[in-house]
């Protein structure tokens, strides 16, 4: 069989302040994983380049950029050309722009389509409501991160609930889930200017409103005075950081929490954390949950439902309330006065972050591209609905 070409759409690949987001590290962890002898894959961006020096060009990616405005309806004739030139066969979607306009492109052409949804918002605005509406007939089979997101799918998305499925996502095994050495370990923390005695907790996040970070800050003061050895850390970048930093400042914390900034390598962070902490709000289910469930640490999180989807309260994780920093200092301390708890935790984590591997995730999609191809356009989107699916479940 001829090489399939599938494109990726996305809407942007990097907000304001904010280098490499989940969408575009999973791109960068999917993409160059695709069977080449089979398989084309390219992406693009219906946004402009974004102007982070993190670009997945770096890592071989064929990214072409729209620089669209989020409502130019000039969008759609300038994607159907792109996707003509690209002879798609299977086009993937994640975003709102993207899944409408991608659909829209996809249907003009007769090619499957795939929408993908990687958060559970609530809702969604009225006017994508109508595009939805319009175009769930015209579309394959939706694909849902979490269990959760799948609820926002089918709700908010008006994809049919018998098109929508929860496939996970999960993190590179071969990077994560390497053994690391204490001499690694101890490079990794002088790195980040973490003390040889310092107990180590940590986040690496985006300094957005879903992440609840403001939270982990208030926890502060009680996991210090609890167990004064024990520093607070926050790795990232966003919209909220100097809210965040002023919320320290008020609370006179000083050097009891640092913010990490953008850091490149997730693993090394990770890597020398003792403790990891996940205060979200609400959630799609990150990347790094997988990233740190590959690692084998010690979780405190939240219980935001795309958290809830991948981890156990009591097996591989304590689960505490969101919006409640006194729990979340209980928690964390907890963690730290029982070693053979966090231990037991930690070892469930790494074997449950076995389930979570994105080489799975990519041969169950290049499975549908296939199965898309061979049913879809001969069936009028019907044989996906005929075919067993059970594989992007397992």
């Amino acid at each position: 069989m001829r090489k399939l070409n599938i494109v990726q759409i996305c809407d942007h690949l990097g907000w304001e302040g904010s280098r490499m987001h989940g969408v575009k590290r999973l791109f960068a962890w999917m993409i160059p994983r695709f069977d080449k002898a089979r398989f084309n894959v390219s992406l693009i961006s219906l946004r402009k380049k974004d102007l982070s020096e993190d670009t997945l060009e770096q890592f071989g990616i064929d990214v072409t950029y729209m620089a669209r405005h989020k409502f130019d309806p000039a969008t759609y004739p300038a994607l159907l050309k792109v996707l003509r030139a690209k002879q798609a066969d299977v086009v993937h979607m994640h975003g709102y722009g993207a899944t409408t306009f991608g659909r829209l492109c996809a249907w003009r052409m007769g090619v499957p389509s795939i929408l993908h949804e990687h958060a559970n918002l609530g809702d969604t605005p009225w006017f994508q409501k109508v595009a939805d509406r319009i175009l769930a007939p015209h579309t394959d089979i939706a694909i849902a991160v979490s269990a959760s997101t799948a609820e926002f799918t089918t709700r908010a998305r008006l994809m049919p609930a018998e098109r929508t499925k929860v496939v996970y996502l999960g993190a590179p095994l071969d990077e994560f889930a390497r053994p690391r050495s204490a001499e690694e370990i101890a490079q990794a923390r002088a790195e980040l200017g973490i003390a040889p005695d310092t107990i180590a907790v940590g986040t690496i996040t985006r300094l957005m409103p879903s992440k609840g970070n403001e939270y982990l800050v208030a926890a502060v003061p009680a996991i210090v005075a609890r167990q004064p050895k024990a520093r607070v850390y926050i790795a990232g970048e966003g919209e909220l950081q100097a809210a965040l930093e002023e919320q320290a400042r008020a609370l006179g914390l000083g050097d009891r929490l640092t913010f990490l900034g953008f850091q490149r390598d997730v693993a090394k962070v990770l890597s020398a954390y003792d403790v990891l902490a996940f205060p979200s709000l609400w959630e799609g289910t990150p990347l790094t949950v997988f990233e740190t469930l590959a690692m084998g640490k010690p979780i405190v999180a939240t219980d935001a439902d795309g958290l809830l989807d991948v981890l156990t309260d009591g097996q591989d994780a304590l689960i505490v309330p969101r919006r409640d920093p006194a729990r979340l200092a209980t928690a964390v301390c907890t963690l730290i006065e029982q070693p053979d708890l966090a231990a037991r935790l930690a070892a469930s984590a790494r074997e449950t972050g076995t389930h979570y591997d994105i080489m799975a995730f990519v041969r169950k999609m290049e499975r549908l591209y296939v199965l898309l191809h061979e049913t879809s356009r001969a069936t009028k989107r019907r044989g996906i609905l005929q075919a067993d699916l059970s594989f992007l479940e397992t």
